[in-house]
This record gives C-alpha cells, structure tokens and sequence, in this order.
C-alpha cells in the first residue's frame, strides 16, 4: 500500500524534474512522455519511484575524463 510520501504533487514533481509544472500537464495532454501519474477525480499526483524511473531512463553515460 503506498503512503501519502510516495505520491508527489505536480510541483514537487516538476522540482524533481527541474521542469515548471505547466510542462507536466502539456506532457500529459500531449502523450509527450510516458511518465505516469495517478488521478482521482480532478486531482494529479505522481508515484515517487514512477519519476526516479524516468529520470533513470533518461540517464546518458558521461564522457570520461
């Protein structure tokens, strides 16, 4: 069962993304991206390992130096 701490708002989303929260909803209604997200009647939330597996599948390797 997940906890109230494993669901982010849009803002803390879009913080953790380094986006503005505005993108998220384009990403939404735009099927942009497939980050998942949760919705309950009106209101958004997204599951905290759903964007830490985004961002891990957007991860690029480095150039050695």
């Amino acid at each position: 069962m997940e906890s109230e701490s494993d669901l982010l708002t849009p803002v803390q989303t879009a913080v953790r993304l380094g986006i503005e929260p505005h993108t998220l909803a384009v990403w939404r209604s735009s099927k942009r991206y497939r980050l998942a997200y949760v919705k309950v009647g009106r209101k958004v939330m997204y599951r905290r390992a759903d964007v830490e597996r985004f961002l891990k599948l957007r991860t690029r390797p480095g150039v050695p130096v």
